[in-house]
């Protein structure tokens, strides 16, 4: 039923109530309970919609890049590559994600460790084995109106990052996603503005501090939506379920599989470019000067 729909029994509801004079405040309350029942239950139903239409969307997405890089494998192969050995074993690895990507699943045993994590941090975040999603619970995450990570998050985030780094996970990009309820900022608005620029801020954040303890930069995207998608009815004051950060993992690109630079480093700790000294063996050469860091 539509949300259109769910009002109109709303209306009509207080319609007969008019029409029949006055009805026990109890059977008031309960009618008024169930309606609020009923609505919480559309939100949640258009929610999950939502939810798995991105996901088929993103899936589709992913699954079409996965057959192109496939492809291009292929080609690569059948051209005689000289580093065959190394593309055959990519190819196979390609293979194993579009199965996974197919049933849209993570690995197992990174399910298993995703799984251990949340439990020992149940008031932190939460974890959905079926989706793949970690959602991090902004009141204990981050002080109310800001970005900033408490103590007791980064704890748990360093803990992730090891996860992440590891080989269960190392071959899938990171998409972090902040939400908030619907409360108005007064304290922070001139430093964020709206809810949406907060939202944007807590995920940049979040996926910092993961940079930080060393998870490569390439492998993040951002994105906030604000009050916009929210889980629950949020009350007057708001609601705790919506204000949240989630976290999706994805298998990488090719290009991002195959990428052997450096361990990447936050713009804040990218170093200064410097010239060099002149090397005292060839005192007669000019002194090479480093490309400045690119900023991420």
């Amino acid at each position: 039923m539509t949300k259109r729909a769910w009002m109109t029994s709303g209306l009509l509801i207080g319609t007969a109530l008019l029409v029949t004079g006055c009805v026990p405040e109890q059977k008031y309350n309960d009618l008024l309970t169930s309606y609020k029942g009923q609505e919480q239950q559309l939100l949640t139903t258009q929610n999950e919609l939502s939810t798995a239409r991105a996901n088929e969307d993103r899936l589709r997405t992913q699954i079409a890049a996965t057959m192109a890089d496939l492809e291009e494998l292929q080609k690569r192969i059948a051209n005689g590559d000289p580093d065959m050995e190394a593309w055959a074993k990519k190819y196979d690895e390609l293979k194993k994600q579009l199965a996974m990507l197919e049933v849209n699943q993570l690995p197992d045993d990174l399910t298993k460790e995703l799984t251990a994590l949340q439990s020992e941090y149940p008031d932190v975040f939460d974890f959905d084995a079926r989706t793949g999603m970690l959602r991090f619970k902004n009141d204990f995450t981050f002080d109310s109106g800001s970005d900033q990570l408490k103590p007791s998050a980064s704890t748990v985030l360093a803990k992730l990052a090891d996860i992440l780094n590891s080989n269960l996970a190392s071959k899938f990009e990171v998409k972090v996603v902040g939400h908030t309820d619907n409360t108005p900022l007064v304290r922070t608005k001139s430093k964020y503005g709206t809810n949406l620029m907060l939202s944007v801020y807590r995920s940049a954040s979040l996926r910092n501090a993961l940079v930080k303890d060393h998870v490569s930069a390439g492998r993040f995207q951002i994105a906030g939506y604000g009050e916009y998608r929210p889980v629950v009815i949020n009350s007057a004051k708001g609601s705790s379920e919506n204000r949240r950060v989630e976290l999706y993992l994805t298998p990488l690109s090719i290009d991002m599989a195959l990428d052997t630079s450096s361990e990447d480093r936050t713009p804040a700790e990218a170093p200064v470019a410097t010239k060099a000294t002149t090397p005292k063996a060839a005192p007669t050469k000019a002194a090479p000067v480093e490309d400045e860091a690119p900023t991420k």
